[in-house]
């Protein structure tokens, strides 16, 4: 497998990074790339973190790394402000002092709808990549947050239109939406085939979230394997902004 370039994951909760994106994580572990996953909620030493822990681990991605705002929905995740509520350049200034620190030529996000669900966090946090991809490269913009940096490119995981026929009644079953896009505005099309093992072992990782009934890990896992496998044996990405570089996810395999 030729090098692929290193990928930070900035995702809302614990479980975005393997639902959305585990198998194009797993990939890059495995041509020898560095891989990192930011996650925008829940507070270390809680039992989510924990179950985050377990599957970056099993991704390649290295620890952890949180920004400890609460879940829009669960006050407990964290003693601080909900992501929603708390400044939106705040929030910026924290994935930029990452995107800073882990230097990577590829970032990854929720789209604009904020996935397939629409979840207030999900949206919050593409809305706060969007702006720190643009603010890691400039030097007079949070001076404080590290030395300035300029990822290659900037992709949205999302789910077309025509990749949710198996999917969208089993969200619908459980009263979630299904937001999709057209197909045309998708970019990189991955199969992820080969490391579904892994992407699967990262989803169970997420235990909290497999033992109940509405999550999409829990969903997940009571699938036959063969319809389970169809549903998440291919990740789907589009590029935000036009912005050439070397690190176009669809002429690098991802």
């Amino acid at each position: 497998m030729p090098h692929l370039p290193s990928l930070l994951a900035v995702f809302g909760h614990p479980d975005d990074e393997s639902l959305v994106a585990g198998g194009v994580l797993a990939q890059h572990a495995a041509s020898g790339a560095r891989t990192a996953v930011v996650t925008a909620t829940w507070a270390p030493g809680t039992h989510r973190a924990a179950e985050l822990a377990d599957a970056v681990r099993i991704l390649g991605a290295g620890e952890p790394r949180l920004l400890g705002y609460a879940d829009h929905r669960v006050p407990e995740s964290s003693p601080g402000p909900r992501l929603c509520d708390a400044p939106l350049d705040r929030v910026v200034e924290d994935i930029v002092r990452h995107i800073r620190s882990f230097r990577p030529e590829i970032v990854l996000t929720h789209d604009a709808y904020g996935g397939l669900t629409g979840h207030p966090d999900h949206r919050r946090t593409h809305r706060a990549v969007l702006l720190a991809h643009a603010a890691a490269g400039l030097e007079l913009l949070y001076p404080e947050a590290g030395e300035p940096w300029q990822p290659a490119a900037l992709y949205a995981a999302t789910h077309p239109h025509g990749a949710v026929a198996d999917l969208g009644p089993l969200l619908a079953r459980v009263d979630k939406s299904v937001l999709s896009v057209p197909d045309e505005l998708v970019d990189a099309v991955v199969d992820v085939q080969p490391w579904l093992v892994t992407k699967m072992g990262a989803i169970r990782a997420h235990r909290s979230q497999v033992e109940r009934d509405r999550p999409l890990p829990g969903i997940l896992s009571r699938l036959p394997d063969g319809e389970r496998d169809r549903i998440i044996g291919t990740e789907y990405f589009t590029r935000i902004g036009s912005r050439p570089g070397p690190g176009r996810l669809s002429e690098l395999n991802l």
